[in-house]
C-alpha cells in the first residue's frame, strides 16, 4: 500500500531537520561497536567482579564466548504494574541459557506511581523521575560488560526513561519486556460516576475507597487507556517488543513464553552473531517515531506523550514538533474507544483484536512505515500477528480479520472519527496541545471569562466556596516543569465536569499537565511558553475573554498587545515547590529543564 501522503511529508520533513543531529548520533554508535564480547575490553579485575557472584554462569561469562544481557528493572512491589517484574530475573537467566548466553540484573530505576502521588506533593517529582530513570539507565549499562539489554518497564515516566537511557547505548541490541494488564474491576463509567458524587458530597470516603478498589485491585497494569499502556502500545509500533506482547496478562503461561522469547531474541542479535547484529540505532529511526505517533493517534493515547516522544527522539537525535504530531492526527482514523476515551479497558481492547488488528489495518491504509526493522527481525507485518501456545511452544497466527467487538476497536474504513482527537493550539496565549476524542462536538468551542488560578488548591478552594460559577475558562497557571516539576492535575477534571453538566460552557488553559484524562471538559495543556518562563498566561486576570477553538486550532486572550505589554509580571510565591518530599533535590533540574514543547527534558534543556 502507498504510503498516505501526509505521512510521507511529516516523515520527510522530520528527516531533514534532524540531519545534522541523527548524522553525529549514528556516527557514534557505530564507532561503540564491540568487536567480541564486550567484557573482554575490560581488564582481569573489572572482570572479576563482574563475575563474583554469578553462580552457575560464572564459566561461561569468564571463557567470554557467550554474549551476556544486562536486564534494568524497574521492580517494585508498591507499584501494580511493575510487580508481576519481582520474578523475571529468574525467568531471563534460564532462557538465556538455554540460548547459549548469560544475563545479569545491571541495575534498578525508580518506579513511581502517579495513582499514588497524584494531587499530593511527591507528584512534583513525577516528569523529573523520567530524567532520573534515564540516568539510571545508562548507570547500569556503563559498567560495559554487557552484549544486549532488556528493559522491564511499563508505567507513565518510566518506559520513556528507559528508552532516553538505552539511547546512549544504542549499539546494543535493545528489548522492551513488558508484564501485563490487571484483570477488569469496577467498570469505569461507575468510577466516574463515584468520584463525581463524592466531589458533590453526595457519598462519603468509604464509598469512594471500595469503588477505587474495586477498580485497583491485582497486580499488573492499570487498565484505563493511560500513559502506561499508551507506552506498550508504542513499544509495540516502534518494533521494541516481541509481537503483540503489550497486553498478554500477568503470570500466565503465554506471558511466560513472550519473556523467554524476548531473551532468546536479544541474545541471538548481539555483535557476536555477524549479520544479524540487530542494534538499537538501527531499529530506530524517524520513521519509527512517525509509526508512535501514528499508533498515539489511532489508539486515543495520553497527551503526556507529547512530551515523551518528543524527549524520546531527542535522545537518539530526532527533532519531532507538536506541528508534526497535529498533521498526523488530522490524516489518522480513531480506531479504538478505550476508557477515558469510551467505556471499555484495555482487556476488552485486546480481546478484540488487540495491537496486531491496529497494526494490519494502519499498513493496510499506508499509515505506518511497514518497511522499519524491529526487534523480531521482521519489518512491522510481523506485528500483524498474535501469538499462542500449542502444548509449550509459541506459535503465530495472523491478526483477526474482523474486530470482536466494535465498541472498542473498528478497522479503518469504519472508524470512530476521521481524525486522531490531538489538535495543537496556537495564538496570543502560546501554543499547546488538546485532546478533543472524548469531548462532544458541542462542548469544543468555548468563548468565557477567565477565572485565574496558581495552582489546583486554589481551584478546588474556589469550587468548595461555590465561587466557580457559569461559564468560564478556568486557567491554572505556575504549573510548569521550572515552577514546579508540571505534576499532573487531575484533581480538577471532577468540578469543571459538574459544570458542564450543569449546562454551562467551561474549558481549562494550563501550562501543567492533564494525562489526556481530561475526559469530556475541553483542556488546553502543556501551554508554551508557560507562565513559570513569563509567558503571557503569567498575565491573564479574571474576566479576561478567553475563545479556545480547537477546531480551528486557535486559543486567544481578547486582549490587545499594548494591553498585555502593559501588565506587569504577578508576583507569585513558589517557595512551597521547593521543600519537602525531596523536592528540595530536584532545584537544578527545575533550573534547566526545556519547556513542555520540546520534551520539558532536564537533559536536554531547550536544545
Amino acid at each position: 500500500m502507498a504510503m498516505n501522503p501526509t505521512i510521507q511529508k511529516v516523515t520527510d520533513r522530520i528527516v531533514k531537520r534532524s540531519k545534522d543531529l541523527r548524522t553525529d548520533y549514528v556516527a557514534r554508535m557505530r564507532a561503540a561497536k564491540n568487536d567480541g564480547p564486550a567484557r573482554q575490553s575490560l581488564s582481569c579485575s573489572n572482570i572479576a567482579h563482574v563475575i563474583a557472584a554469578s553462580g552457575d554462569d560464572k564459566p561461561q561469562l569468564k571463557a567470554g564466548g557467550w554474549p551476556n544481557i544486562g536486564i534494568i528493572t524497574a521492580f517494585n512491589d508498591m507499584l501494580s504494574a511493575h510487580q508481576p517484574f519481582e520474578v523475571y530475573p529468574e525467568i531471563i537467566r534460564q532462557a538465556a541459557r538455554e540460548a547459549a548466553a548469560t544475563a545479569q540484573v545491571a541495575g534498578g530505576v525508580p518506579a513511581m506511581c502517579d495513582g499514588v502521588t497524584q494531587g499530593q506533593p511527591g507528584m512534583e517529582l513525577s516528569l523529573f523521575s523520567r530524567d532520573v530513570i534515564a540516568m539510571a539507565t545508562a548507570v547500569g549499562l556503563s559498567h560495559d560488560s554487557f552484549d544486549a539489554a532488556l528493559l522491564l518497564g511499563v508505567c507513565d515516566k518510566i518506559v520513556p526513561g528507559l528508552f532516553i537511557g538505552a539511547a546512549a547505548f544504542g549499539h546494543l541490541p535493545v528489548m522492551f519486556v513488558p508484564a501485563g494488564p490487571m484483570p477488569s474491576g469496577l467498570p469505569n463509567p461507575e468510577k466516574a460516576r463515584v468520584r463525581q458524587l463524592y466531589a458533590e458530597g453526595k457519598v462519603g470516603r468509604d464509598e469512594l475507597l471500595e469503588a477505587e478498589s474495586a477498580s485497583y485491585h491485582a497486580a499488573g497494569t492499570c487498565t484505563f487507556y493511560g500513559t502506561a499502556n499508551s507506552n506498550q502500545m508504542l513499544m509495540e509500533l516502534m518494533g521494541l517488543h516481541v509481537p503483540s506482547t503489550a497486553f498478554v496478562p500477568p503470570n500466565t503461561p503465554l506471558r511466560t513464553a513472550l519473556t523467554k522469547a524476548a531473551v532468546k531474541q536479544a541474545a541471538k542479535t548481539t555483535a557476536l552473531a555477524g549479520d544479524d547484529y540487530l542494534p538499537m540505532v538501527d531499529v530506530i529511526d524517524e520513521r519509527s517515531f512517525v509509526n508512535a505517533i501514528v499508533g498515539l493517534m489511532a489508539t486515543g493515547g495520553s497527551t503526556n506523550h507529547t512530551l515523551h516522544i518528543v524527549a524520546m527522539a531527542r535522545a537518539v537525535g530526532i527533532k519531532l514538533t507538536w506541528q508534526d504530531m497535529s498533521d498526523i492526527s488530522d490524516v489518522t482514523p480513531s480506531l479504538t474507544k478505550i476508557y477515558p476515551n469510551g467505556t471499555m479497558d484495555v482487556n476488552y481492547f485486546h480481546a478484540a483484536g488487540g495491537m496486531s488488528f491496529i497494526t494490519r489495518e494502519l499498513l493496510k491504509a499506508g499509515l505506518i512505515h511497514g518497511d522499519v526493522k524491529t526487534v523480531w527481525g521482521t519489518g512491522l507485518d510481523g506485528y500483524a500477528q498474535d501469538p499462542v501456545l500449542d502444548g509449550d511452544e509459541l506459535v503465530w497466527r495472523a491478526a483477526p480479520e474482523k474486530s470482536g467487538n466494535e465498541d472498542v476497536l473498528r478497522p479503518v474504513d469504519n472508524p470512530f472519527a476521521k481524525d486522531g482527537g490531538l489538535k495543537l493550539v496556537e495564538g496570543n496565549l502560546g501554543e499547546g496541545v488538546i485532546k478533543v476524542s472524548a469531548v462532544k462536538p458541542e462542548h469544543r468551542h468555548v468563548r468565557a471569562p477567565a477565572m485565574v488560578f496558581n495552582g489546583q488548591d486554589e481551584m478546588a478552594e474556589a469550587y468548595n466556596e461555590g465561587r466557580m460559577k457559569g461559564d468560564m475558562v478556568a486557567v491554572v497557571r505556575f504549573q510548569g516543569p521550572k515552577a514546579n516539576g508540571m505534576p499532573e492535575l487531575h484533581k480538577m477534571t471532577t468540578f469543571l465536569g459538574i459544570l458542564q453538566d450543569q449546562g454551562h460552557k467551561v474549558a481549562l488553559v494550563t501550562d501543567g499537565r492533564m494525562s489526556g484524562a481530561s475526559g469530556k471538559v475541553p483542556a488546553a495543556i502543556h501551554i508554551s511558553p508557560g507562565a513559570d518562563q513569563d509567558g503571557p498566561l503569567a498575565k491573564v486576570q479574571d474576566g479576561d475573554i478567553i475563545e479556545l477553538d480547537p477546531d480551528n486550532g486557535s486559543l486567544m486572550v481578547e486582549i490587545s498587545e499594548a494591553v498585555m505589554a502593559e501588565r506587569a509580571l504577578p508576583e507569585v510565591d513558589l517557595s512551597a515547590n521547593e521543600f519537602g518530599m525531596g523536592r528540595e533535590l530536584f532545584a537544578k533540574f527545575r533550573e534547566n529543564v526545556g519547556a513542555p514543547n520540546t520534551g520539558a527534558s532536564a537533559l536536554f534543556g531547550d536544545d
